[in-house]
């Protein structure tokens, strides 16, 4: 085998009606596996009582890890604190609304084994509505074409890394975070494995039409300068119009005076079209500003407010055996962190 230990992220916010059967699923796939496991769930600044939920499984399960963020960072973040907290030698990315089987997991490991190091669970059917269908064929065409990297389309997070991937992945450090292009970004040997995706079992998408489109322009812009390009584009277009009504213009001064008319509403539309265009152009460059602005504050990606692993979910069974004497003095499940631990899980 490649490893011993397989750590599994789930990034959660408000998925208290997802979370029981997530675990039981979870847990009967994994029961058969040749490898100690590691269950990671992010909570990230849910409203509900995942957490509470979440801290009720840590007291039960050893392998259950709690990440409890101290507000609402995002889901890629929360992604990023998983693999952060992970210490498998695979780690295994999946959404907590079971759109994404656990049984694929068995499939994604098996290809590890293989000797693949990064294993994306590719879509080939999805059960979502026709408007998400076509944006999402919509996005991945488009960022197909503009990405300076290859992003495989009908991918999400759902996928394997190995812990090279993950510790390379660590040195990434941008805020605006699209994680499938990064990983696809830093290489090794990466493949796919066919996968249909279930409905929603509960909840709501975290992910409405306003978050879609955030994440599509990071996609887009983390990865592509072509915006920037586009827009010298739309300016000799627009130059090359302009010619044109110019020539028209005189054209009709010159040889038909009797028929020209005193021309406001070309002079308000011409303005108007260009004054578009201009704001337009200023929009895409203040998006790459803003994210060079974020980026330089070198701020957290972000912060804990607890971090409550089971007293033996990151002990092997022979580092447990020999630190048997020194048992005693590992915190219970459910002591609140020390300030200084507080402090050191923010940083």
């Amino acid at each position: 085998m490649r490893g011993s230990r397989v750590s599994y992220v789930f990034p959660i916010y408000n998925e208290t009606g997802n979370i029981d059967l997530l675990y039981r699923t979870v847990d009967e796939v994994v029961r058969g596996l040749p490898y100690e496991i590691e269950l990671i769930f992010v909570n990230d600044g849910s409203r509900d009582d995942s957490l509470a939920k979440l801290r009720a499984l840590a007291a039960d399960d050893p392998r259950v890890k709690v990440l409890d963020f101290a507000r609402n960072y995002g889901h890629q973040i929360a992604v990023t604190a998983g693999l952060d907290a992970s210490t498998g030698d695979a780690v295994i990315i999946m959404d907590s609304d079971l759109q994404d089987p656990p049984r694929v997991s068995i499939d994604l490991l098996a290809k590890w084994e293989e000797g693949w190091d990064v294993v994306y669970a590719q879509r080939r059917s999805r059960k979502d509505t026709p408007f998400k269908k076509a944006t999402a064929a919509a996005f991945y065409k488009g960022l197909r074409y503009m990405s300076e990297v290859d992003i495989p389309a009908n991918t999400g997070d759902f996928r394997l890394l190995d812990r090279r991937v993950v510790d390379e992945l660590s040195k990434y450090k941008e805020r605006d975070r699209f994680l499938r292009g990064m990983v696809s970004f830093i290489g090794f040997d990466q493949t796919a494995v066919q996968f249909d995706r279930d409905e929603r079992h509960s909840g709501e998408s975290g992910y409405p039409l306003g978050k879609m489109i955030t994440f599509a322009t990071d996609g887009i812009m983390g990865f592509s300068t072509f915006p920037l390009k586009i827009i010298s584009r739309i300016g000799f277009v627009a130059a090359a119009f302009s010619v044109v009504g110019i020539v028209y213009v005189l054209v009709m001064k010159l040889f038909v005076p009797q028929v020209v008319v005193a021309g406001w509403a070309f002079i308000v539309l011409s303005i108007l079209l260009m004054g578009g265009l201009q704001l337009i152009m200023l929009g895409i460059l203040g998006g790459y500003v803003g994210r060079i602005y974020r980026q330089v504050q070198q701020r957290p990606l972000y912060a804990l407010r607890d971090e409550r692993p089971s007293p033996v979910a990151l002990v092997t069974p022979i580092a447990a055996a020999a630190s048997a004497p020194q048992a005693t003095s590992v915190a219970p499940v459910g002591t609140p962190a020390s300030a200084d631990d507080r402090t050191a899980a923010t940083q």
